[in-house]
C-alpha cells in the first residue's frame, strides 16, 4: 500500500508541478505541450487524431478540445486524411514548433529537477524498464519502445 500511495502521490504532484511551470512560463499546459511534442515527432509534423489520442492516453473528446485550443492559438491545424474522409490529422504549425522549442527546456528542467536528479543513476536505469512492464500489463498496444534514449 505504501508503494501504491507513493506512486499515486508522486505522479500526480509531478504532473501538476510540470503543468504549473509550463503555464507560468509559456502559457501552455502540460497536456498541450505533450500534444505538440507527439505531433512534432511524427513524420512531416502531422499525426492522425486517433493515433494522437492513443499516444497521449486521453479520450477522443478531451483530445478534440485540446486540439481546438491549439488550433485557435495557431499552434496546430487540422488536415483531412486524403485516404480516409473520416480521418483527420493534427499538423504542427511553424508557431507551434517555435513554442515547443521555447517550452522544451522548461519541461526538461522540471523532469530533471523533480525526477531524474532525486534518483541515483541505478534507480534511473531501473525505472524505465519497470514502468515499461507496467504499461505492457495495462495497455499492451502502447508498450512498444517510444524512443531510443530511454526517456
Amino acid at each position: 500500500m505504501r508503494t501504491w500511495l507513493a506512486w499515486v502521490q508522486s505522479s500526480l504532484l509531478l504532473r501538476d508541478r510540470l503543468d504549473a511551470e509550463l503555464v507560468a512560463e509559456h502559457d501552455l499546459s502540460l497536456a498541450e505541450y505533450e500534444v505538440l511534442a507527439f505531433v512534432s515527432q511524427a513524420p512531416a509534423g502531422r499525426l492522425r487524431m486517433a493515433e494522437l489520442a492513443a499516444t497521449t492516453i486521453v479520450s477522443r473528446s478531451r483530445l478534440t478540445h485540446l486540439v481546438d485550443r491549439l488550433v485557435r492559438r495557431g499552434l496546430v491545424t487540422r488536415q483531412q486524411c486524403p485516404s480516409d474522409r473520416r480521418g483527420w490529422f493534427a499538423v504542427l504549425t511553424p508557431a507551434g514548433r517555435r513554442l515547443l522549442r521555447k517550452a522544451a527546456p522548461t519541461h526538461v528542467r522540471g523532469v530533471r529537477q523533480y525526477l531524474i536528479d532525486v534518483l541515483t543513476p541505478d534507480e534511473v536505469a531501473a525505472l524505465g524498464p519497470v514502468l515499461e512492464r507496467v504499461v505492457a500489463a495495462v495497455a499492451p498496444d502502447l508498450s512498444c519502445e517510444r524512443s531510443n534514449d530511454g526517456s
